[in-house]
């Protein structure tokens, strides 16, 4: 393999990072504010919801 050639799966793992961006970003700043402020069930449920909008 030609060192300057990716991996097929590094393009598909980048064409679905940047298809899902917006979910990935949500899902993982409601996980760190979840860690870092405790676990609040109604902030956790309309964070989710904001996902689907």
């Amino acid at each position: 393999m030609i060192q300057n050639q990716k991996p097929k799966n590094y393009i598909l793992m980048k064409k679905i990072f940047l298809k899902y961006k917006k979910p990935i970003v949500i899902i993982t700043s409601i996980t760190v504010l979840q860690i870092i402020f405790g676990f609040d069930p109604k902030f956790c449920i309309i964070n989710i919801i904001w996902i689907f909008v």
